[in-house]
């Protein structure tokens, strides 16, 4: 051929039957051996899995615990304000240099602590209620770090108690107390261990108040000259001033001042009458009357009054009239449709030495305000009685 070989070409080489192509071929397998032993348990993991739980379970518990105690440490205060509330009454006092208004809370038999700072000499003293129910009360007894003892005539709400054991430093603690307008309010005060600034919720009016456990029990007593020197008295001391032989208290003295005072807040009418223009007009009117006849400011009064009723009441009278009175408790109860009259009934407390006080030291009067307008102004013309006055606490 012309190519140079010689003879027809070689057939196909055969390929055994049953043999795979190539492709097919499998690695050699390595000869076979002993079977190893089956691997035995992780004894290691079955610990630390069994400390993991352990600690979880621990973990669970403490928090448990933990929740269960800060449960226990905290206080309700509209639960605690429910059950001490009928307890706690507002202390008001004319007196020869005292402020005249505080909180206080019975302990047993008529009795009463609140803040000496409040009742100081005095020349009458009346609890007031939450229920509105006016008693008079006598000064028995104070103390070096500000606690009076006063004996109420008649009043016969629930006493609060002292608690048998120390209260836990951690818990909760609320303070129980008037604002200047009377109405009963608490404040929550920390713990003993953690305490609430004093200052952050009260006002003068609140000094004398009681402060009281989860549990209602009292456990100390806010006093002090001025609301920012306020401290609570602990329930150690307070133990020897309610028992029954008293420690650490000293016998008090009575005012005999000529001329005392009562609390110096301005004070206003509760409107009992449709709120008009009109009422409000004469709300700030007979509101300025009381507040200054309080402060015993006699000369600022005189522009409230008309040419008329100023002729008839000189300054030097309206000051005989009202040496020792405090007026309080004022509520409008009826105007005239053109101004000309309104009614009021209030409180005056006053001592019960005073002029035709009759041993009294606490009326409620039920007054008619006959009004002219003076300089476009609402003016008091004159002053008449509706009714009788009568005893506060009949």
């Amino acid at each position: 051929m012309e190519d140079g070989r010689s003879g027809l070409p070689r057939p196909p080489r055969r390929v055994p039957a049953g043999v795979g192509t190539l492709t097919q071929l499998e690695a050699p397998s390595r000869p076979a051996g002993a079977t190893p032993p089956p691997r035995g348990p992780w004894i290691f993991g079955r610990i630390l899995a069994g400390l993991l739980v352990l600690i979880v379970i621990v973990a669970a518990g403490a928090g448990a615990g933990w929740f269960i105690r800060q449960e226990s440490l905290r206080i309700n205060t509209d639960e605690v304000l429910e059950s001490v509330g009928p307890s706690v009454v507002r202390v008001l006092a004319t007196t020869c240099g005292s402020s005249g208004e505080a909180s206080g809370v019975l302990i047993d038999n008529g009795r009463i602590l609140t803040a000496t700072s409040a009742v100081e000499n005095p020349r009458s003293i009346v609890v007031v209620a939450p229920d509105g129910r006016i008693r008079r009360a006598n000064l028995l007894s104070t103390s070096a770090d500000g606690v009076a003892v006063l004996q109420s005539i008649g009043f016969d709400g629930a006493p609060l108690h002292l608690p048998a054991t120390d209260p836990e430093p951690k818990a909760e603690r609320a303070l129980v107390g008037y604002t200047a307008a009377g109405k009963e309010v608490i404040n929550a005060i920390g713990s003993a261990a953690d305490p609430t600034a004093l200052g952050e919720v009260m006002n003068a009016a609140k000094l004398g108040g009681p402060v009281v456990d989860k549990s209602g029990g009292l456990i100390g007593l806010v006093v002090g000259r001025t609301v920012q020197a306020g401290t609570v008295v602990g329930l150690d001391k307070l133990r020897g001033y309610v028992a029954p032989a008293p420690t650490g208290l000293t016998v008090a003295a009575v005012g005999t001042c000529a001329q005392s005072k009562g609390p110096q807040a301005a004070i206003a009418p509760v409107l009992q009458v449709a709120n008009t223009p009109l009422a409000v007009e004469v709300q700030k009117l007979l509101g300025s009357y009381l507040t200054l006849e309080n402060r015993q400011d006699f000369a600022a009064l005189r522009p409230l009054y008309s040419p008329r009723f100023a002729r008839n009441l000189s300054e030097e009278q309206d000051r005989a009239k009202h040496l020792t009175s405090y007026f309080f408790g004022p509520k409008l109860t009826d105007l005239a449709a053109d101004g000309s009259y309104a009614r009021m009934s209030y409180n005056v407390l006053f001592a019960p030495t005073a002029t035709g006080a009759a041993g009294q030291n606490c009326s409620r009067l039920d007054t008619k305000f006959e009004l002219v307008r003076s300089k476009g102004k609402l003016v008091i013309d004159r002053t008449s009685p509706m009714t009788a006055a009568v005893p506060c606490d009949s």
